[in-house]
């Protein structure tokens, strides 16, 4: 059976945040079953339940700061747990908490903490990688030092199949490694070479980088450099639930309803 597609609604936090609900109306309409949120938009946790139970879209998870989290884990993570999130995901780390850094094995024992609370509460904590993660530490890559430390009951993966591409590694092979461990994937695609600017895609500025080239885009699922059905063979093959699109920032002339519809769109081609 063909795994459920969720977008994460980061992709189109605009519209989001000047109409969630008609936003989440129109990503039903193009044929996602669920969402992953990245921020509740002035919006209670009941209020986001009841509109994802309206609107009949599955809340399945939702990216939640590190910082924000540890500020208050159980207090966070209740909000998630009320909305009916299955999954929360550690989304991103700050250049000075990353693996390598003196502050990655502190940042380590409290993700771990996270998941513990995160488990009490009936929710499964994710890491969602980017490529920084993929720098040897010992000889193993940091976000497998992650995983080797931390036990899979506490933390699970949401690998970024971009992300890993990225970082050298082939997405398909890299989520089979995970099987079993890998409830969610991000479907997200690219065109060109990886450079010094690539996170300006995602809303963080490198002031010492030279002008971005031309040479680095995030594109609808299918536009760009993925080999997509293998992915996702990989992902049924490794146990995953869901898959989730996601597009930091619109390419193509389109905007990012558009991007959504159409990366939406190209995997019903291959029956999802």
């Amino acid at each position: 059976m063909a795994l459920p597609v969720a977008v994460q609604v980061y992709s189109v936090r605009e519209d989001a945040k000047a109409d969630l609900r008609g936003t989440l109306e129109k990503i039903k309409a193009m044929g996602y079953d669920g969402v992953e949120f990245a921020g509740l938009y002035d919006n209670s946790p009941e209020e986001i339940k009841a509109m994802c139970d309206r609107i009949g879209l599955v809340p399945i998870s939702a990216h939640v700061p590190y910082l924000t989290m540890i500020a208050d884990p159980k207090g966070v993570l209740s909000q998630y747990a009320t909305i009916g999130c299955k999954f929360v995901a550690v989304p991103h780390l700050s250049t000075d908490l990353r693996p390598g850094t003196d502050a990655f094995p502190e940042v380590m024992k409290n993700i771990r903490m996270l998941g513990e609370v995160a488990k009490e509460l009936g929710i499964q904590l994710l890491y969602h990688n980017h490529d920084f993660e993929f720098i040897r530490l010992d000889g193993k890559y940091g976000l497998d030092v992650l995983y080797e430390t931390i036990p899979a009951e506490y933390l699970q993966t949401e690998l970024d199949t971009c992300w890993v591409n990225v970082g050298g590694e082939n997405p398909a092979e890299y989520i089979k490694k995970y099987s079993g461990r890998a409830p969610l994937v991000h479907l997200k695609d690219f065109f060109g070479e990886k450079s010094e600017n690539m996170y300006e895609l995602i809303g963080i500025q490198n002031a010492a980088a030279p002008k971005r080239p031309d040479n680095f885009e995030l594109r609808p699922v299918g536009s760009g450099m993925q080999d997509f059905p293998s992915i996702l063979a990989a992902a049924e093959e490794a146990g995953t639930s869901w898959v989730i699109v996601e597009q930091d920032r619109p390419s193509m002339g389109l905007t990012p309803m558009e991007c959504i519809e159409k990366s939406r769109n190209y995997l019903k081609t291959l029956g999802y």
